[in-house]
């Protein structure tokens, strides 16, 4: 049996409405709120702060299929940093090329989605990767 990883990023107690408000960038502090409605929305789940700028929902263990290493970790997040907006969903988003053909402008790295604005993309499709990054935890 594996013991569990202590990481750096934690779960902690911190208001995730002061972080938002707190976000320099107008549209961003918006685009923040109307993601955590989504995410709230799809996942049942209430948002919490995840160290000092991921808001996360939800709570999974994860264990590496390489090491055996094992984390705590949320089931979906996402971060408004100083270039974009950064989702977390813990999927190969590469599977889903159908959705992303219709998403709109984003970029993509491993398991996360990135965008700058909300009005860059289809709010539909965006959904629909949030809920398939739900199905698979």
């Amino acid at each position: 049996m594996s013991k569990v990883a202590i990481i750096k990023t934690q779960q902690t107690d911190a208001s995730v409405e002061d972080f938002i408000n707190k976000v320099d960038n107008e549209q961003q502090r918006a685009d923040s709120f109307a993601i955590i409605e989504i995410m709230k929305k799809i996942s049942g789940e209430e948002p919490k702060m995840w160290g000092a700028s991921i808001i996360g929902f939800g709570n999974k263990r994860y264990k590496s299929p390489k090491t055996g290493r094992e984390v705590d970790w949320f089931l979906i997040g996402f971060s408004p940093r100083k270039a974009n907006l950064s989702l977390h969903l813990a999927i190969d988003i590469n599977i889903h090329e159908e959705t992303l053909q219709k998403l709109g402008k984003f970029k993509t790295g491993v398991g996360c989605l990135y965008i700058n604005k909300l009005t860059d993309i289809d709010q539909k499709q965006l959904e629909k990767l949030i809920k398939a990054a739900l199905q698979t935890k």
